[in-house]
């Protein structure tokens, strides 16, 4: 008997972000050079999700995004619309593998924090949904509250004690995720690098004024915070990511550190995993996700590169997760979005399109 999901995560699911059509490139940069107005930037990026929409629900995906082609940086538009927090110019990017240095832009915190009613992401949502309609689940993607504890975010005069930053970014993500509900939102999705990155012992947490222990713990109270008094039929899950640039990564490491404690206590409806390849480490730590639980969704399809995975060997990999985790549990996806900043990864759109297709009909011929 086939086993079957009726609400998110689906056995056949995406991250969101999706690679940018030169039309939204070429609007873009006449935009910045003061060619076209706002408004005619809006009408170009409002086809392009109206194109991407359609395409995504054609590839048989039952939750569709907007493809993050709004944004930027999958993580600054959002953050730096918070009260207390902006953006800025660093005088270096993030540093990536290899040394690649990502285009430099951060967030700050500037005041206190608390979430904006004018935030411009409410408004895009109304007009996502509208797109959508009742054709596929309109999921909305934002980055975990946990990004703002990023090293230099944090401004000690106006927090000298972290708890309290802590509290008001809890609470400013509680009338976020609020807010998005009011707009019809049942499905968000909590972008969290910062909590991969505590996986890694190439970053020194250790080193720095906390522990990684006490980090981890915080990380997780955080979430857990947002979480508490949700609506039950809102969905929120957590997405982990070591870093997704141009098709570089950022950092490595198992989930060893963390999974005591993230997955076995943090309060979402399931986990977005990277397992594309061995930087992720191996299956063992998904032990710790409670049976009956949240759902697991492997990333064992890549999208840092067109080549379309073979079949049989992601089947084979799933039966080895089954040692960790029951199978009515698990869920298909990429490792990352295709573009989480406005750069892209280095694949086609065709392969990006082949990639989500090839997800969705294997999660069919697997469960049904």
């Amino acid at each position: 008997m086939s086993i079957t999901l009726t609400k998110a995560p689906f056995r056949g699911d995406q991250v969101g972000n999706l690679l940018r059509p030169n039309s939204i490139h070429v609007a873009r940069k006449e935009f910045q050079e003061g060619k076209i107005t706002a408004e005619q930037l809006r009408e170009v990026e409002t086809t392009e999700i109206k194109r991407i929409v359609d395409k995504q629900i054609e590839v048989g995906l039952e939750a569709v995004t907007d493809g993050e082609f709004r944004r930027r940086f999958w993580h600054t538009d959002f953050l730096e619309h918070l009260n207390g927090i902006d953006g800025y110019v660093p005088e270096v990017g993030y540093i990536f593998h290899g040394n690649e240095e990502t285009e430099k832009y951060n967030v700050r915190n500037t005041g206190k924090v608390s979430f904006s009613p004018d935030h411009p992401f409410i408004k895009d949502f109304i007009e996502f949904k509208e797109i959508v309609a009742d054709r596929a689940v309109a999921k909305q993607t934002i980055p975990s509250p946990n990004q703002l504890f990023n090293e230099g975010i944090i401004n000690e005069e106006i927090y000298p004690d972290i708890e309290d930053y802590a509290k008001d970014v809890i609470q400013a993500y509680r009338d976020a995720l609020k807010a998005f509900y009011d707009a019809g939102a049942r499905y968000i999705q909590f972008d969290d690098v910062y909590f991969a990155g505590l996986t890694s012992p190439d970053i020194p947490f250790n080193d720095g004024k906390y522990s990684r222990e006490y980090l981890i713990d915080l990380a997780l109270r955080v979430v857990n915070g947002v979480l508490e008094g949700k609506p039950e039929d809102l969905i929120v899950t957590t997405h982990l990511c070591r870093g997704n640039y141009r098709s570089n990564w950022a950092f490595e490491g198992s989930y060893e550190l963390v999974a005591p404690t993230l997955f076995a206590k943090e309060k979402v409806d399931g986990f977005f995993l990277e397992f594309d390849d061995e930087r992720s480490g191996g299956f063992e730590p998904l032990k710790y996700i409670p049976k009956g639980g949240p759902r697991v969704v492997l990333g064992v399809f890549t999208s840092k590169h067109g080549e379309l995975e073979d079949k049989e060997t992601i089947k084979a990999r799933i039966q080895e997760a089954t040692k960790y985790v029951p199978l009515d549990q698990i869920c298909l996806s990429t490792q990352c979005g295709f573009a989480s900043t406005h750069h892209g990864n280095k694949l086609t759109e065709e392969e990006q399109w082949r990639k989500l297709k090839s997800i969705v009909d294997l999660s069919k011929e697997i469960w049904g």
